[in-house]
Parts: structure tokens; sequence; C-alpha cells
């Protein structure tokens, strides 16, 4: 799979992916050895002609009457998404989100492990949570440079957001998944990914608000 043909999957594509990955793994587990894109279509309720694209463009290939190889098929999609190595990232913001996401296990299954967790907060340096000791954030640009640390994640309040995304990119970050709703400007070699929260929380009360409209 080359750089060119990775770049060239939409965002919809890149967001159906690891539900994929998800039912492919269910399916090994209770020892499927093939699973076809018509069952994972079935599964997950798509179009089988979107997920027979989707699963073409991670490179694996079907047998014919069989389907995908389980083997094949979730580490092709693993590669393809950048999941087959674990990247180290650190996270700096150490409040009830960056609490939450230190002490979430599923990030190693996505090929992600947060190695290291920091703040500015005095009350917060120091102490251990989630295994994790919260360093102060003044030793982060040394540290990332010294462990070669690709990802940041950033879970602090908004007004202070830029000031450590700069922080971060000090420390040659490439990749800065913000969590917060400030709109960061970085420079173009770094990747910028922002959950936004509060817009996906007006989508599904918009749609629940549709949904119990009377008929």
């Amino acid at each position: 799979m080359s750089d060119l043909e990775r770049k060239t999957a939409g965002v919809p594509t890149l967001k159906r992916l690891p539900l994929y990955l998800r039912l492919l793994r269910q399916m090994k587990e209770t020892g499927e050895e093939y699973a076809s894109g018509a069952v994972v279509a079935k599964e997950l309720g798509l179009d089988p002609i979107v997920v027979r694209k989707d699963l073409a463009i991670t490179g694996a290939v079907g047998r014919p009457r069989l389907g995908f190889q389980m083997e094949e098929i979730i580490t092709a999609i693993e590669k393809f998404l950048g999941w087959s190595n674990t990247s180290d990232a650190f996270l700096v913001g150490v409040g009830n989100l960056g609490t939450a996401l230190l002490g979430y296990q599923g990030f190693e299954q996505h090929g992600m492990r947060i190695v290291a967790a920091f703040d500015a907060d005095p009350k917060l340096i120091g102490q251990t949570i989630h295994g994790k000791t919260i360093l102060d954030i003044k030793k982060l640009p040394s540290l990332a440079k010294r462990m070669h640390i690709q990802v940041g994640i950033l879970t602090a309040t908004a007004s202070v957001a830029q000031g450590i995304a700069d922080v971060m990119v000090e420390g040659g970050i490439r990749g800065i998944w913000n969590f917060t709703p400030a709109k960061l400007t970085v420079p173009e070699h770094v990747t910028l990914q922002r959950e936004d929260l509060a817009s996906s929380l007006a989508v599904l009360s918009h749609r629940l608000l549709i949904t119990n409209l009377p008929k």
C-alpha cells in the first residue's frame, strides 16, 4: 500500500475501518477463519458495496466464496490505519477528561500508548494517576525530543491550549489530538485533529429531537 493510496482514503472510510476491525476481532475470537464483505455489511447495517470498497483500499485480497482470511484482513486494516505499531504519546492537562483518557485501556489496541502526562498545576505535579506520574509541562520539550514522541493529546483548558500546542511543537511533536474547543495554529508539518465534543452533542440532541417529534 503506497502513501498516495493511503492519502486518498476519505474520512468516512477512515471512520468505518475501526468498526470493521472491532467486528473482525470479535469474529476471530469466536473461531471464524474467513469474513466476507457481505457478512460484515449485514452485521453493521451497511451497504455491501461500500464495505467491499473500504476493505479493498487496504490492499487485502479476498478468496472466491470464502471472503477474506481473518488474520490477513485484520492485519491489512491495522497496517493501513497505522495501528500495527504502537505509537507513544504525551498527554497534557490532567483534569477530568485527561484523567479519564489516562485510564482508558483501549488505546493500545488502536496503536497508541500514553507514556507520560503533564500539567502546570503544582497540586497535580508529582501525583501518580493510573500508573503515570504527572510531570511539569516545562519538561515536555526536552523529554519529547529525547523519546522521539510524535503524538500529543491536549486536554487542558481552551485558554492555555495554544501555548501548550506551541510547547508540543517545540518538542518535535508532529500530531496533536486536540480535545479543547480552541482553534489552534500550528506549522504545516504538524497534523491537527480536533475532537469537538460540543458539536457531537449538538448532533445527538438534534437527532433525538427529530425522533421525538409527533408523527
